[in-house]
């Protein structure tokens, strides 16, 4: 079991966390210098919130990332509590983008696409750090150029990790641990709820646990229905970052934090009866079954955050101004 599901799955899971993080930080320092401002100046209502986390999310590649430094700017008081209601909702809506991309199967460029942006950044490297054209070595271009390479080696990265990862399919499938979990969630689904919010808190990576289970639910050693209750888990174990994150700060960082769980882990309940429906609507959208772990993952966000819109204008929540 060590060498056939352990030590591979950790090298593919190392991998694809090394691309999430490298995508995360190369993208941040494209985006990091305009991002606070971005947030400060077009939150003034709700749906102008859900614009701004959704596109800031779906950029940067990371909901977590969004939502800490949302509750950083209201800790500092460059951001009220009221204003950050429509970006929480958005971050879920836009962290979609990474297992919808996840889901396409891109496997057999993750090679190609290595490859050239490593191309790519000697190229910056050879212009920028050995000055062999002294004009363009300070250009804003060449360093937007270079992050751009880091980018696209991360997601190579990633694609590259979910194939390891996948590759343990049919030992997962004999494994005697497996074959008890599928036992109990074959019962009830609750199980795989739980499940997914105890490894992705444990992680800190809804993305890498649902890629996961792409992987499984691909290779057949997990049911879909099953794999779509991980996945709801997966958006409630996502929460405990934010959670960390608010120890410590002013009262208004914690409501950020907590509206965080409110959302996912209601949104999770309500959801869960519905299992078969949802399951039914991903398959007749897509084909494959990674497509239909994303279909889900987005009907899911998208519905939950458009259902608890309304809620973020009643006058309770927009009064609300903790003063420590």
């Amino acid at each position: 079991m060590v060498h056939t599901i352990l030590i591979p799955m950790l090298l593919g899971f190392a991998v694809f966390m090394c691309g999430m993080k490298l995508m995360e930080l190369a993208l941040h320092r494209l985006a990091g210098p305009y991002l606070t401002g971005i947030l400060a100046r077009s939150t003034a209502t709700p749906i102008h919130g859900l614009a701004i986390g959704t596109v800031t999310t779906a950029f940067l590649q990371s909901s977590t990332a969004v939502t800490v430094i949302a509750i950083g700017m209201v800790n500092a008081g460059l951001l009220t509590f009221p204003r950050t209601l429509g970006i929480i909702l958005g971050t879920n809506i836009g962290t979609c983008i990474t297992t919808e991309i996840i889901g396409l199967n891109l496997n057999k460029v993750a090679i190609p696409l290595l490859g050239f942006s490593i191309g790519l950044w000697l190229i910056t490297a050879i212009f920028g750090e050995l000055r062999l054209i002294p004009a363009l070595r300070k250009t804003r271009w060449l360093d937007s150029l270079r992050s751009i390479s880091v980018v696209l080696c991360g997601f190579a990265l990633l694609l590259t990790g979910m194939t390891m990862m996948q590759g343990v399919g049919p030992a997962v499938q004999d494994s005697p641990l497996f074959s008890w979990f599928l036992g109990k969630a074959t019962g009830s689904l609750w199980w795989g709820l739980a499940a997914g919010a105890v490894l992705t808190a444990a992680v800190h990576s809804s993305a890498a646990v649902i890629g996961i289970i792409m992987g499984f639910v691909s290779a057949g050693v997990m049911p879909i229905e099953l794999g779509i209750a991980v996945v709801l888990g997966a958006n409630i174990g996502t929460c405990a970052t934010a959670l960390l994150a608010s120890i410590g700060g002013s009262k208004a960082g914690q409501y950020v934090a907590w509206s965080h769980v409110i959302l996912n882990a209601g949104g999770a309940l309500l959801f869960m009866p519905f299992i078969g429906e949802l399951t039914a609507i991903s398959e007749w959208i897509s084909t494959t079954p990674a497509g239909q772990i994303a279909r889900a993952q987005t009907i899911f966000n998208v519905l939950s955050s458009l259902l608890a819109l309304p809620f973020c204008y009643l006058a309770v929540f927009r009064k609300i101004e903790p003063t420590a």
